[in-house]
């Protein structure tokens, strides 16, 4: 391992990345706002059917004997989103966000590349270069090299993730922060250790390329691990929130509310891949999806007024199979359904060029197409909402030829 690897592994140990490639921030001339975007990554392969479901299509129930909803208003019944599509019963926090309109889905959405190997499906959306495995780093990186600096020095916080490694979406040459999921967010980690610390904080002292990035993610570090104890120390003189994403979803709004520096952050769950005793209004996926939801209303509520400026966006790196298996599950499928959030969002509906889920308009007789990339929904969040100008799209979607899908998550 030469010395460069070495450093990365440390840092990336400590929850700090460096921009060890090309300058960390793009020089821009387009003006800063103060605009957030929020990536919540259900990794498995959530189904999307059943989140959203087209519970008025007789095909839909046909398909699904065991595991479809009911109709609204019936017994394990989907709630009411509009005279065809039925939200999943779980979800029941989402809807007054969705009355709000404040909550879209983007239905049949999902990446144009057939794989349905979870591993690869989830590095093209999170580098979003579908079928292309050379690309180094993720979109969400490469988004902050793109968004102008807020006014003050450029803090390596901007972008933040949270879990237990950093993920790919962010790998890349700007730097970004991680902190662990739940209670080990606020524990010591190997830099904050006396002797170790001393030791990289002499080690990058002066030093010509990295030591102003890494004084930098330093003090990022220190601010924000302050901000997430003294968040925990709160909620644990009140009522304490479940365990699991809706703690982590508080953590998150109250670091952003306390850094305003914090503009790009990104939380993946996983344990989506329902391929046995999935359930219909209850059990397996039920169960799965509850404390998302919760975490999801958690975050737009704890967010308070910051909710206008910040865009919410789930996905999952592919849906599951129209029909289910002899086990009680559905597996590997194609399209899938992305949910966007936020103050700004034209909500209230339902999106895409949806064919229905009747055999002749299945993809390969099994699954729902992809008639909407999922490029184009991250399009319209950074173009509408976070003002990055067209002629930036080539860098933040290489090789994508940009098309309107028919419909605009903002409005203007």
């Amino acid at each position: 391992m030469n010395r460069r690897h070495f450093l990365e592994q440390m840092t990336l140990g400590a929850g700090l990345v460096l921009p060890l490639g090309r300058h960390a921030w793009a020089a821009t001339a387009v003006k800063p706002t103060r605009r957030k975007l929020i990536v919540v990554m259900l990794r498995g392969a959530v189904d999307g059917l059943n989140v959203v479901a087209p519970v008025a299509d007789p095909n839909y129930a046909r398909l699904r004997p065991t595991i479809a909803l009911g109709a609204p208003g019936q017994d394990g019944g989907a709630l009411r989103l509009d005279n065809y599509f039925g939200l999943h019963p779980a979800l029941a926090p989402l809807l007054p966000l969705w009355e709000q309109k404040r909550l879209a889905f983007v239905h049949a959405s999902g990446s144009p590349d057939a794989t349905r190997s979870h591993f690869d499906a989830q590095d093209y959306m999170e580098s979003a270069t579908p079928g292309r495995k050379s690309t180094q780093d993720g979109w969400m990186n490469r988004l902050a090299t793109l968004l102008p600096l807020l006014p003050g020095p450029a803090n390596p916080s901007r972008a933040l993730s949270i879990g237990p490694l950093m993920p790919r979406i962010l790998s890349g040459p700007a730097a970004a922060m991680n902190l662990p999921n739940g209670a080990a967010a606020t524990r010591a980690d190997l830099l904050d250790r006396p002797q170790v610390g001393a030791a990289f904080d002499q080690l990058y002292a002066g030093h010509a390329r990295f030591g102003k990035a890494y004084a930098q993610g330093r003090e990022s570090h220190r601010d924000v691990m302050q901000s997430a104890s003294a968040e925990m120390q709160t909620a644990d003189n009140g009522a304490p929130l479940p365990n699991g994403f809706p703690a982590d979803a508080a953590r998150l709004a109250n670091l952003m509310r306390g850094n305003d520096a914090i503009e790009l952050a990104f939380v993946a769950l996983g344990g989506w891949d329902t391929h046995a005793r999935q359930g219909g209004a209850s059990g397996q996926l039920a169960g799965r999806l509850a404390p998302l939801a919760t975490g999801l209303a958690t975050l737009a509520e704890r967010l308070g007024p910051m909710l206008q400026d910040t865009a919410i966006v789930v996905m999952s790196e592919f849906g599951r199979t129209a029909r289910e298996n002899g086990s009680g599950g559905t597996d590997h499928g194609h399209g899938n359904v992305m949910w966007v959030m936020g103050g700004a969002v034209a909500g209230g509906k339902v999106l895409g060029d949806w064919h229905g889920v009747g055999d002749a308009a299945l993809n390969e007789g099994r699954d729902l197409p992809v008639t909407t990339d999922f490029r184009a929904v991250l399009a319209q969040l950074a173009q509408r909402h976070l003002r990055l100008p067209d002629q930036r799209m080539e860098t933040l979607f290489p090789g994508w030829t940009a098309r309107e899908p028919g419909f605009q998550l903002f409005p203007g």
